[in-house]
């Protein structure tokens, strides 16, 4: 009799302790499906927030022009060029400046190297 009922028990501990595992399994899956499904869920969210946007851009765009309005310029991207432009035209100047700096120095040691010292000589009449 008491053999019987250690089995079952052992049986049951089993059981319980398969169920455990089998619960803390499913558990840790369903965490990382949901890790994996919120960041999926942001990026398609990500997504329809900018393609929404695209749209009401065009269309606000395409009721100005039905309604006889012009685009507006962008003067963001005008100044941003202007920008651009000054610091490249500044670094080429600077680049120039040095460049003809570094030749007027190589001919002045040019011509130092080849000077003929002429020096003259009394008459003697």
């Amino acid at each position: 009799m008491f053999s019987r009922k250690n089995q079952a028990e052992k049986t049951a501990e089993e059981a319980w302790e398969h169920l455990q595992s089998a619960w803390a399994t499913a558990g840790a899956s369903a965490g990382r499906a949901g890790r994996k499904s919120r960041k999926a869920a942001g990026r398609a969210g990500d997504r329809v927030t900018y393609v929404t946007d695209e749209a009401w851009a065009r269309a606000n765009a395409a009721a100005s022009a039905l309604a006889g309005r012009r685009p507006r310029r962008p003067w963001g991207l005008i100044v941003a060029a202007g920008l651009v432009g000054i610091a490249a035209g500044w670094v080429a100047a600077g680049t120039a400046r040095a460049a003809l700096e570094r030749q007027a120095e190589n001919e002045e040691i040019e011509l130092a190297e080849t000077a003929v010292v002429v020096t003259p000589v009394p008459d003697e009449r």
